[in-house]
């Protein structure tokens, strides 16, 4: 079964964000826009190459009024330990949630159980709680934030244009679609 529309499980977990450790659950994000990006682990290859993009791009996101949670099944403390001993983890402003119980990797399926990691996993969820776009990768392919971007613009234009849907390729303000009778094999 998919999680697209559904609601997302109960969490809590300690992030390290901003240079301290902070308590993060789901009731946090209640009304907001929320971006969870899942990778296997701290101190690898493809990751920091992955969480740098994101933090290129954050300013964008937060002018959108979304916030990204990175995790992993590391600890809080080894995400501290990245974060000061790479130029590129440096960057990041959004929180890093720990996941070393392994619960949230459990919520949202992304948990690879006979090696305690996650895969790569993505999800928007909308400030009702909703699962809105789901995409797992296997862990030898990484994201592109630009892409990620234009998902969740997609996504925050749905929501508030009831009735219109994105085409491929969509970015905002290029045409959407409404979907009806008269359209049907007029595409």
């Amino acid at each position: 079964m998919s999680l697209i529309n559904t609601t997302i499980k109960p969490f809590k977990s300690t992030a390290y964000h901003n240079g301290k450790f902070v308590p993060v659950t789901n009731e946090d994000l209640a009304g907001k826009w929320s971006v969870f990006v899942f990778y296997p682990a701290d101190f690898t290859f493809v990751c920091p190459t992955e969480l740098g993009d994101l933090a290129d791009h954050y300013e964008e996101f937060k002018k959108m009024g979304v916030e990204i949670y990175s995790v992993s099944t590391d600890t809080h403390f080894t995400h501290k330990a990245w974060h000061d001993t790479s130029d590129t983890i440096a960057k990041i402003q959004y929180p890093m949630l720990a996941d070393p119980t392994l619960q949230i990797s459990r919520n949202f399926e992304v948990l690879i159980e006979e090696e305690g990691l996650a895969l790569r996993g993505t999800f928007v969820v909308n400030p009702a709680g909703e699962i809105k776009v789901m995409e797992v990768h296997d862990n030898g392919i990484g994201r592109d934030a630009k892409e990620l971007l234009r998902k969740v613009q997609a996504a925050q234009y749905v929501a508030s244009h009831p009735g219109e849907v994105c085409p491929a390729k969509w970015t905002p303000g290029a045409e959407t679609l409404t979907p009806s009778l008269d359209l049907v094999g007029k595409i």
